[in-house]
């Protein structure tokens, strides 16, 4: 096990640690979802990682909103004529299992081998509530990850990409890469992917991120829509953690000492604040 300072060794280990909070949620009184596989899957090493990690309490917020946030996108978009989600860097989701699907749904997750592994073995025997794949696949491989959506492409017409919690981990020009190798591909009609603005860089790269130096955050741009239009997408709608946890009655973990700026501070500038960062929905630009 990797020591205290460095509890997280690999990009993988995050899977582990967002799984947690999910369970977490789960136990409060009034969950805003339930996800009954996520402790199976995060087991002791991802409360252990949670326990060590600093600012997990805010980690966790964020991970209870974006997941709300994304059911609800994937909701709205099978309503719309969504067939299949390719979910790129799967991690240790389970909305396959716990969301009401379609059974002819088809479900694609795509991730590094040893994580897909380790949900076949937990989750073995626990039927998925639609068409269920999991595919090994490196996704900074050129000519692997063009097969994969080829394939993916031969199968479903209206595809939702889903990159929860990946983009943050990639560079800008990874990002690009991945985002002209959707577009070539029609059938990818929607991209579900974080919305970050360079404003919280220092918060997630200052001196409290020497825990996660084996997996470092490095996609920070000044202008994200002009990066994202450039790579051929555009924001169909961006949902923001401030906005959304207002609404969902989930208030941010604020720290003591930020109390009174946040009092003091004017009503723009504190909606200014909740929107600094949340989900994109995004869709081809024409």
């Amino acid at each position: 096990m990797a020591d205290n300072l460095t509890p997280i060794e690999h990009v993988s280990d995050t899977a582990l640690w967002v799984a947690t909070f999910r369970a977490r949620e789960g136990r409060r009184k009034k969950p805003l979802f339930r996800d009954p596989y996520a402790g199976i899957l995060a087991g002791e090493r991802g409360e252990w990682i949670a326990r060590t990690m600093e600012r997990s309490r805010y980690i966790a917020w964020t991970v209870v909103i974006r997941t709300v946030i994304i059911d609800a996108y994937i909701a709205m978009l099978i309503a719309e004529g969504a067939d299949a989600v390719l979910n790129l860097g799967a991690g240790l989701d389970t909305r396959p299992y716990r969301l009401d699907l379609p059974s002819d749904f088809q479900w694609f997750e795509v991730d590094y081998e040893p994580i897909l592994a380790l949900k076949n073995e937990k989750l073995r025997g626990t039927p998925a509530r639609c068409a269920l794949e999991r595919w090994a696949v490196d996704l900074n491989d050129a000519k692997a990850r063009e097969a994969l959506l080829a394939q993916v492409s031969e199968r479903a017409r209206n595809v939702i990409v889903l990159t929860e919690g990946v983009v943050p981990y990639l560079a800008p020009e990874q990002v690009a890469d991945l985002a002209k190798a959707l577009r070539r591909f029609p059938s990818m009609k929607h991209w579900i992917a974080d919305y970050m603005t360079s404003v919280v860089k220092p918060w997630l790269t200052g001196r409290h991120a020497r825990q996660m130096r084996n997996a470092p955050f490095q996609f920070f741009v000044d202008d994200w829509h002009g990066f994202h239009a450039g790579n051929g997408w555009k924001a169909r709608e961006v949902r923001y953690y401030g906005d959304e946890s207002s609404r969902l009655g989930r208030q941010f973990p604020m720290p003591l000492w930020a109390m009174p700026f946040m009092l003091l501070a004017s009503k723009n500038r504190r909606r200014a604040i909740g929107r600094l960062a949340g989900y994109a929905l995004l869709e081809p630009k024409n």
